[in-house]
């Protein structure tokens, strides 16, 4: 069983019969996914259903017989569960190089838990440290934001396909892939300035929203648990 294998049966535990699961995208999430289709079709968990992330997952989800539900029909999943590309030690991430960081924040910030799932390569002192930050844009004059981007501290690459035209996400728009040369000093800075800007739609920032981090090595997994301040 390898890393990845491991976190997700540990994320396994965090799924009763009668849930609403969120589905994450990615390969690590993709382990979940076969791990919880051969739970449902070996009969250990009934009645669950599943809201996927991505084109990726809802197709992954319906080759492994996992019953899908939308959104609007389940408005508040019980859990999702999804990988990361970078985890810092408060549980923050960088999420979206597999290109489904819009659709995987609604879906997780509709859940009343967010597990993360990953292998302990993905452990960082500080976001963007290894992990480029994806942001995404609408294609109208999508340029123009390369130079508020700069102005943030980061140097945006136009994500391309395989034949190397533009990468365009489920909902249409592009991405870039942002290098911060020494990681992002301030990740809910950036967040903030990234949010006022028109045509920016959405950044793979995942601030305060995982509840556990379940990261796996070759030989263990370890839950970490987001710690909450009581502002009283």
């Amino acid at each position: 069983m390898n890393p990845k294998q491991r976190a997700a049966e540990a994320a396994m535990n965090y799924v009763e019969s009668g849930m609403v699961v969120g589905l994450g995208t990615g390969t690590t999430a993709d382990e979940f996914l076969k791990a919880l289709g051969k739970a449902i079709k070996a009969g250990k968990l009934t009645d669950i259903r599943g809201v996927p992330t991505s084109i990726q997952s809802e197709r992954r989800a319906r080759e492994l017989e996992i019953p899908l539900v939308s959104l609007v029909e389940a408005p508040h999943p019980d859990v999702t569960i999804d990988g990361a590309d970078e985890i810092d030690p408060n549980l923050d991430l960088i999420k979206g190089l597999g290109g489904a960081l819009l659709r995987e924040k609604i879906v997780a910030q509709n859940s009343a838990k967010l597990v993360i799932i990953a292998d302990a390569g993905k452990v960082v002192e500080k976001l963007g440290t290894r992990a480029m930050l994806p942001i995404e844009i609408v294609q109208f004059s999508h340029e123009a934001h390369v130079p508020f981007i700069r102005n943030l501290g980061g140097e945006p690459t136009l994500r391309r396909a395989k034949d190397g035209a533009p990468f365009v996400t489920d909902n249409g728009n592009y991405i870039y892939d942002c290098r911060f040369a020494d990681g992002i000093p301030d990740p809910h800075k950036v967040e903030q300035a990234l949010r006022t800007r028109a045509g920016i739609v959405e950044s793979g920032l995942f601030l305060s929203m995982a509840t556990i981090a379940i990261i796996s090595d070759d030989e263990h997994a370890e839950v970490c648990e987001r710690e909450y301040v009581d502002d009283e």
